[in-house]
């Protein structure tokens, strides 16, 4: 009978310069893939909104378009260039006033979801009203606003909060009340007690969570802060708005759109930054939208 000799190559070891070669292959690979990542993430949104401006621009010197009713894109990037320093002027005030809100709401939403979460009966008592305020017309209750504050800064802060603050409140109690039961088994099996498991188990977890909702807060505030200012402003984007519409200036109109854009997308990135500097890397793609709906 043969036997069979297994050969030396086949038997021992695998070749760690192999192993090596291989992992190197694959680092590449994800590295070649989160940039691609990147890169569309830029390119898309940037391509898209190309796209769009040209499209608007054709159909405005197509359709010979009257400027009043829509002016084309490039009408509104010289009305823009015209009024840079009255822009950026008025961009100060209302930058303060959503970043104010947005911070009073943060400070108020953060321990109210806080107490809602560890505080069964609180929870049950104020839950029912936080929902029901958010039905009250915020414009409506600007008016009371102006008389009980006068027409500084303080009112348009308050009705920036008010908008804002409801999103930190439910988010931060969701991420608190998400958390997995067999964490908290461990914790307490390791020998955590309550502020330990709160600061180590529960409040890392609810971070993605409340960080969600501190993204749609800030972009909240920027409708606050118009709002304060349509009511009651003697200054800011939003009474820029007012003043362009009462010219009839539609251009201007416009630039003033495109300036609180710009803002609200500026301070929402910063937010983003603030998570991707928190946050762990999985996580931070974890709570993406534009990572999930790719």
């Amino acid at each position: 009978m043969s036997e069979t000799v297994n050969s030396p190559a086949s038997a021992g070891p695998k070749n760690p310069a192999a192993n090596d070669a291989t992992e190197a292959r694959s680092h590449m690979r994800r590295s070649a893939r989160e940039r691609r990542d990147r890169i569309a993430a830029l390119a898309y949104p940037i391509g898209m909104m190309a796209a769009l401006v040209v499209i608007w621009e054709a159909a405005a010197r197509l359709f010979l378009i009257p400027p009043f009713l829509l002016p084309a894109p490039s009408a509104i990037a010289q009305a823009m260039g015209a009024n840079t320093a009255v822009l950026l002027k008025n961009s100060v005030g209302t930058t303060l006033e959503i970043v104010l809100g947005f911070a009073l709401s943060v400070a108020v939403g953060v321990p109210l979801a806080l107490a809602i979460f560890l505080w069964k009966p609180f929870a049950r008592a104020v839950y029912p009203v936080l929902v029901s305020s958010q039905a009250v017309p915020k414009v409506a209750i600007a008016p009371l606003f102006l008389v009980w504050f006068g027409f500084g800064l303080l009112p348009k802060v308050l009705i920036a909060f008010l908008i804002a603050f409801f999103p930190v409140v439910i988010n931060t109690a969701v991420g608190l009340a998400a958390i997995e039961r067999e964490k908290i088994y461990l914790a307490q099996s390791m020998g955590f007690g309550p502020a330990a498991t709160f600061f180590k188990i529960q409040l890392p977890n609810a971070l993605p969570s409340i960080f969600a909702g501190l993204k749609i807060s800030i972009t909240l505030a920027v409708v606050g802060a118009v709002v304060g200012e349509f009511v009651g402003g003697q200054g800011g984007l939003g009474y820029l708005l007012l003043i362009a519409n009462g010219n009839m200036d539609t251009a201007l109109l416009f630039a003033g759109i495109v300036a609180l854009t710009v803002l609200g997308v500026v301070l929402f990135a910063l937010i983003g930054l603030v998570e991707r500097l928190v946050l762990p890397p999985h996580a931070v793609e974890h709570t993406s939208f534009a990572r999930e709906s790719m």
